[in-house]
C-alpha cells in the first residue's frame, strides 16, 4: 500500500491531478466539471513531460559530443541518475520522509504564513532522498529519522516558494501561482544580480531585429538556429567519424547534428504548450482548495511555468548558464593542481532547466543584462555547490554523479556540517 500511494504522489501529472481533483470537488463543481478539469490538469503535466522528455533526449547527444570533442573526464551532476543509484540503499527511508513531508508541508502551510504547497513531485522524491541518504551518514537511523526528515522536507517545501515569490510576482503579474523547484536560491541569486547590473535594460522580449531578421522574432526558429551551430562546433571537435558511428546510425553528422538542434526546439515548444494548458486548469481548482483547507495557499509548480512569459530568456539563459559551468569547470582543473578536488562537468540537462529558470528571474528584475548576467552566476554556482555537497553524502560521495540543482547543494551542505558539529 506505501509503496502504491508513492508511486502515485511521484508522479507529478497524477499528484498534480488528484489536486486539481480535490479542488473542483471541494468548490462543488458539476462531475463533468470535474472530470474535465482534472484530466486536462493531467494531459497538461504529460505534454509538459513529453516536451522535456524530446529536449533532454537532444541535450544528451550534446552532452557526449562535448566530452567526447574536448576529452575532459569527471562528475556529471545529475538528479536521476543520484537518486536511482541512492533508492537501492535508502528506498523505504526514502518512501517515509517524502510521505510524512508531504504532510508536513500541509500543515506547515496552513498554521504559518509560509502558504505554499510544493506540486513538484519528483522534486520532493529527490529531496527525501538526499536528506535520507545525510541523516543516515550523520548516524540518525529509525524513528528519528523519519521524523527529521519528515519536517525538514516539509519545511523547505514551503520556504523556497516563500522566497522565489517577489521576482514570480514580477515574472507573472499575478500571485495566484507559487514557484516550486529545488533550484531557487540559484534563481534568487540570478534575481539579485540582474537588479545589480541591470538598470535601464531592456526586457530580452523587446528584442528589435532588423528587418532581414525578423524570423528570428519566432522562439524556435531562433531556438533551432542557435543550438544547430552549437551541435555543429561539438560535431566537428569530437569528429565526424565518432558521431556516425556511435551516436547517428551512419546518418550524416551535419544533418544529425541539425536534426537535433531542430529537435530540442520542438521539445521547447512542447514544453510552453503544456505549461499552458495546466495554468488555465490548477489555478482555478486550487482555489477550493485555498478556500477550504489551506486558506490562501498557492500551488508550487515546476519551473518551465515561468517560461512562456519570456521565451527569449530562456534561451539566454541555457547558454549563459552553461557558459558559466564551462568557466567554474576551467576553474577546478586549475584548483586541482594545488588542492584535490572533483572536476564538476556542464550537465546540459540542469543547465537548460536551471539556466533557462535563472534567464527570466533575472530578466525579471534587469531585462537583458540581468538574464545573461544572473544565469551565468547561477551557472557557476550549481558548479561549485556539488563539490562541497559531495564530501556529506556519505556513500553517495564516492559516486560519478552527485545532486545538480542549487537547493540540493544548499540543503545538503548546511544539514551534514550541522550533524557533523553534534556527532
Amino acid at each position: 500500500m506505501l509503496k502504491l500511494i508513492l508511486d502515485i504522489l511521484s508522479v507529478p501529472a497524477i499528484l498534480v491531478g488528484l489536486i486539481a481533483l480535490l479542488g473542483l470537488v471541494l468548490q462543488k463543481k458539476s462531475a463533468s466539471d470535474v472530470l474535465k478539469g482534472t484530466i486536462k490538469t493531467i494531459l497538461g503535466f504529460l505534454v509538459l513531460g513529453g516536451g522535456a522528455g524530446i529536449a533532454v533526449d537532444a541535450l544528451n547527444h550534446f552532452g557526449t559530443m562535448f566530452q567526447q570533442g574536448f576529452g575532459i573526464r569527471g562528475v556529471v551532476p545529475h538528479n536521476e541518475a543520484i537518486v536511482a543509484m541512492a533508492l537501492k540503499t535508502y528506498g523505504t527511508q526514502t518512501a517515509l520522509i517524502m510521505l510524512f513531508g508531504m504532510i508536513a508541508n500541509i500543515i506547515i502551510a496552513r498554521f504559518t504564513k509560509l502558504k505554499y504547497i510544493f506540486l513538484t513531485g519528483h522534486h520532493t522524491l529527490y529531496m527525501a532522498c538526499m536528506i535520507a541518504a545525510i541523516l543516515i551518514a550523520g548516524g540518525i537511523t529509525g524513528v528519528p529519522l523519519v521524523i527529521i526528515g519528515s519536517i525538514l522536507l516539509g519545511f523547505v517545501m514551503a520556504f523556497f516558494p516563500a522566497i522565489a515569490q517577489p521576482t514570480m510576482r514580477k515574472i507573472t503579474g499575478t500571485d495566484e501561482v507559487g514557484f516550486g523547484h529545488f533550484g531557487t536560491v540559484g534563481y534568487v541569486l540570478s534575481a539579485g544580480v540582474g537588479k545589480l547590473v541591470g538598470k535601464g535594460s531592456k526586457s530580452t522580449e523587446e528584442m528589435n531585429f532588423p528587418k532581414g531578421l525578423s524570423f528570428l522574432r519566432d522562439t524556435s526558429v531562433a531556438i533551432s538556429l542557435t543550438m544547430a551551430v552549437l551541435y555543429i562546433i561539438v560535431a566537428i571537435a569530437c569528429g565526424p567519424a565518432y558521431v556516425e558511428k556511435e551516436l547517428s546510425g551512419g546518418q550524416n553528422f551535419i544533418v544529425f547534428s541539425l536534426i537535433q538542434s531542430i529537435t530540442f526546439a520542438g521539445g521547447v515548444y512542447v514544453i510552453l504548450a503544456g505549461v499552458r494548458l495546466i495554468l488555465a486548469e490548477i489555478v482555478p481548482a486550487f482555489k477550493g482548495i485555498a478556500e477550504k483547507l489551506v486558506p490562501n495557499a498557492k500551488p508550487a509548480l515546476d519551473c518551465p511555468v515561468v517560461f512562456p512569459y519570456a521565451p527569449n530568456a530562456v534561451l539566454i539563459g541555457f547558454l549563459s548558464s552553461f557558459l558559466g559551468g564551462i568557466v567554474g569547470m576551467v576553474i577546478l582543473l586549475l584548483m586541482e593542481k594545488s588542492i584535490p578536488v572533483p572536476i564538476i562537468l556542464p550537465g546540459v540537462v540542469p543547465h537548460f532547466f536551471c539556466g533557462a529558470t535563472a534567464g527570466v528571474f533575472g530578466n525579471a528584475t534587469g531585462g537583458r543584462r540581468g538574464a545573461f548576467w544572473g544565469a551565468f552566476a547561477q551557472g557557476l554556482l550549481i558548479t561549485f555547490l556539488p563539490v562541497l555537497l559531495m564530501p556529506v553524502l556519505g556513500n553517495l560521495g564516492f559516486a560519478n554523479t552527485t545532486f545538480s540543482d542549487a537547493d540540493f547543494g544548499a540543503v545538503g551542505i548546511i544539514l551534514g556540517n550541522i550533524l557533523r558539529i553534534f556527532r
